[in-house]
């Protein structure tokens, strides 16, 4: 038996889906409470000291927490190559605003404490305000558009034409997912500096994350609302081939039905939203009762119940076309093939374990408190 046919096809395929959804949650419960702390800086930091306590609350962390970005972005690529193709030259302004954005934020966490001007300062921490804000947006607003299907086609030798533009990515249920990322975020962000900050901080913290934790319910209920009344799902019409070759033009697919249909056929879905909203309002309840470690927990829950109702609801569909449904991308014709699914596999088993403990040792010794007394006498603290 050859090696690779141990795990069948289409198993392979489902992994790989199941391993990017990890990834993804990944980079937004580590990646993401860095970015809610740079959307939080102006408000719950008001003086210089405070905003060297909140940025240095992340400032040992905000590095490695990339790795899960980099890897979902490389996991695409590799596992998934019409996806990565059509998003990242569909969303391209998109991506553009995005990384320029996250440029911004290293080049201020460097930089911003290189002088004492006063206006220098200021400056930086702007950056790292739309360093955080940004992206927390942008992502949200991918989503959306995702959801609602995506104008690309693909020509009979398989070119890709995308006919949507920049601002038509800026639709208003793309824009209530975005605002949703951008809650949800915050929240994080805030659960982080509760745990890790204390004083005025850590206060403002509270109540700004008590709001976010808030708007992340309501906006979360209206997305679904909004889902299930007004954005038709997609739907498979033709045999399904799950061992087949890749190529999304080899079935028939139709703009109609609904993404709530999963949960009818396998109702244990249904955990994927009942996390999403018992974390956040857990996590409000956290915040008030003044819970540190239980609020972060539950913040961490709602970010995978939200994130994993995405890709249930849409689940075979990875990236439906609104042009030609037939072009959706799929789970079962969008992947690369079953040997490059399966080495990628091997090597995933080996080094995604040393990436997790890797990164709880790093928080295990850098856990405890960042203080105003450690930021005023220099007693370790890197920005």
């Amino acid at each position: 038996m050859i090696l690779h046919e141990l795990l069948d096809y289409d198993t392979l395929r489902v992994i790989w889906w199941v391993l990017l959804g990890v990834l993804l949650i990944a980079f937004a419960t580590t990646g993401g409470f860095d970015l809610g702390v740079g959307t939080l800086l102006p408000f719950v930091a008001k003086t210089d000291t405070e905003r060297r306590v909140a940025i240095n609350s992340v400032g040992a962390t905000w590095e490695g927490n990339q790795v899960w970005l980099i890897l979902g972005g490389g996991a695409i690529f590799a596992a998934w190559p019409p996806l990565y193709a059509v998003s990242f030259s569909g969303f391209y302004l998109a991506m553009f605003a995005t990384l320029f954005a996250l440029i911004l934020r290293p080049v201020g966490f460097k930089y911003r404490s290189k002088r004492e001007s006063p206006r220098w300062r200021n400056n930086w921490d702007w950056a790292l305000f739309v360093g955080g804000f940004v992206p927390s947006l942008i992502f949200g607003v991918a989503v959306g558009n995702v959801l609602q299907g995506v104008p690309f086609r693909f020509a009979d030798d398989m070119r890709i034409f995308y006919e949507g533009t920049f601002f038509g990515l800026l639709n208003p249920y793309a824009l209530l997912c975005g605002l949703l990322s951008v809650a949800m975020l915050v929240m994080h962000g805030a659960a982080w500096l509760i745990l890790k900050t204390e004083g005025p901080v850590a206060e403002r913290a509270r109540h700004y994350g008590s709001l976010a934790a808030f708007a992340a319910i309501l906006l979360f209920a209206l997305g679904g609302i909004f889902l299930a009344a007004g954005v038709d799902g997609y739907r498979i019409t033709s045999e399904i081939n799950t061992v087949g070759p890749s190529n999304p033009l080899f079935k028939t697919a139709e703009h109609a039905g609904t993404w709530f249909a999963n949960y009818g056929t396998y109702p244990w879905l249904l955990i994927a939203p009942a996390c999403g909203f018992a974390g956040a309002a857990l996590a409000l309840l956290s915040m008030r009762a003044r819970l540190e470690v239980t609020t972060l927990l539950f913040s961490k829950l709602s970010i995978f119940g939200i994130i994993s109702t995405v890709g249930v609801s849409m689940f075979p569909f990875i990236l439906p076309s609104s042009l030609d449904p037939r072009a959706s991308l799929t789970v079962w014709d969008a992947s690369s093939s079953h040997m490059t699914l399966f080495i990628m596999l091997v090597v995933s088993a080996i080094f995604l374990p040393l990436i997790f403990l890797y990164t709880a040792w790093v928080y295990k010794v850098l856990w405890g408190k960042v203080d105003e007394k450690a930021i005023t006498d220099k007693s370790g603290h890197a920005y």
